[in-house]
């Protein structure tokens, strides 16, 4: 058709007498050029025009499905227009690159169509994760998983329809692909587990990104940033980023804080044991607070009870979950309320223990055969000594007096009045 249309065309230019054929063709291949290009114009504005018009109704699926075959559409008007010139050429030419019109056809339709099949998709995906277009957007990670799924498919079944309209079977393609992928399956073992594996993360979505993970396994921790079909690109909390193959989280446990629905505060407080009898008041009066905090969760477990009797405090645990999920807000709400545990102590006259150490010494008196008065002894049989009655009684009543004298010091440097230490001192002196 194209043929006869050029023919008339030629003849009606030729009825003139004034030009060569040379220049007819010119002509010709000029005036499908320039109307090819008017044509994608005006084609590029009408559909520039019906995105603005279907801009302003409710439905968003048409505004993207316009925007993804506009330049499609524009690509496949030049397509045309180039091959009805090429033809026209062609048809007065005998040069070899002519006759891959057809292919060449061919191929620039299966390009366009696979480019505007991923335009087609790419917007799709962009509209489902944004918040703005939808009112419940879907998981990013999913939708990016389906994406490339979809994308792949629709590469590998152009390159099949190509290599099908070059001439090869398609069976005898996919045959030599089904024995060959054993030998490329144990050369690249490593990299089909790491595609797997980033499948089984999109299918079975333990993190998605954007989430913070860590694994008790590995030293993995940080940010998710992207999840590839090789590669997870975390970014750790030095923002240092960390490249995981994919594999790796198959055989390793991975946490997701980032799904938390509280953060816990547990902590245990010791006060004196000279306040035990205030103990249950304190614990009341802490249990009272906490329930009333705007800042904490009354529908998570609470607890505070007195717990054990320490080495030098009275343990009292505290055990509560914050509202807040959010790592600084948590800190300022833990902050609050430990200091408010302090007022409530500090109201009822107690006060928060720390290590400390009581020293008890013993009362009893020295015999008269101390060392002391042994050396006397010694002492006085080597000197011959007429009168060791008289030396031994005050030896005995100079060392005592000194034993009384060290505790005392003791007793009134290590321990104040009203201690226990005190108490214990006082309880056995037996005066």
């Amino acid at each position: 058709m194209i043929g006869e249309m050029m023919s008339v065309l030629n003849n009606w230019i030729k009825g003139f007498g004034v030009l060569s054929e040379g220049w007819r063709v010119g002509i010709v291949v000029f005036a499908l050029v320039l109307g090819t290009a008017t044509v994608a114009y005006i084609a590029s504005h009408v559909i520039a025009a019906l995105e603005r018009r279907f801009a302003k109704t409710d439905t968003i699926w048409d505004d993207a499905a316009l925007h993804a075959v506009r330049a499609p559409v524009v690509a496949f008007v030049w397509l045309q227009g180039v091959y009805w010139a090429a033809e026209v050429a062609h048809h007065y030419s005998s040069a070899e690159i002519f006759r891959a019109n057809s292919v060449l056809l061919e191929f620039g339709f299966i390009f366009i169509i696979v480019w505007g099949l991923l335009r087609v998709i790419r917007q799709v995906e962009a509209i489902l994760v944004s918040p703005v277009k939808m009112k419940k957007p879907m998981d990013y990670t999913t939708v990016n998983a389906i994406s490339k799924i979809s994308r792949a498919v629709v590469i590998i079944t152009a390159v099949l329809i190509a290599m099908q309209s070059l001439g090869y079977s398609v069976s005898g393609v996919l045959a030599f692909g089904g024995v060959g992928g054993i030998a490329v399956g144990f050369a690249a073992k490593d990299l089909l587990a790491n595609f797997f594996g980033g499948f089984i993360i999109h299918l079975d979505r333990p993190f998605k990104v954007g989430d913070w993970i860590r694994s008790p396994d590995r030293n993995i921790e940080g940010t998710v940033e992207q999840i590839g079909w090789r590669l997870t690109t975390i970014r750790t909390f030095d923002k240092r980023p960390l490249y995981v193959p994919n594999a790796t989280f198959t055989t390793i446990a991975v946490e997701n804080p980032s799904r938390m629905t509280n953060r816990r505060i547990y902590e245990t407080i010791g006060i004196r044991y000279a306040d035990v009898s205030q103990m249950a008041t304190i614990v009341a009066d802490i249990r009272s607070m906490l329930e009333k905090h705007e800042d904490i969760d009354n529908t998570q477990t609470l607890i505070v009870n007195f717990l054990a009797f320490s080495h030098s405090s009275l343990d009292i645990m505290v055990y509560a979950f914050t509202k807040t999920t959010q790592w600084v807000r948590f800190h300022e709400v833990k902050q609050d309320v430990l200091l408010k545990i302090s007022n409530v102590i500090e109201n009822h006259g107690g006060q928060v223990a720390f290590p400390t150490q009581t020293i008890h010494f013993g009362d009893e008196r020295l015999p008269a055969w101390s060392d002391e008065d042994q050396s006397g002894e010694s002492d006085r049989g080597e000197t011959g000594d007429e009168h060791p009655e008289e030396t031994t009684s005050a030896d005995s009543a100079s060392h005592n007096k000194s034993n009384r004298s060290k505790r005392a010091r003791s007793r009134r440097y290590d321990t104040q009045a009203g201690d226990v230490g005190e108490q214990s001192l006082d309880g056995g002196d037996g005066d």
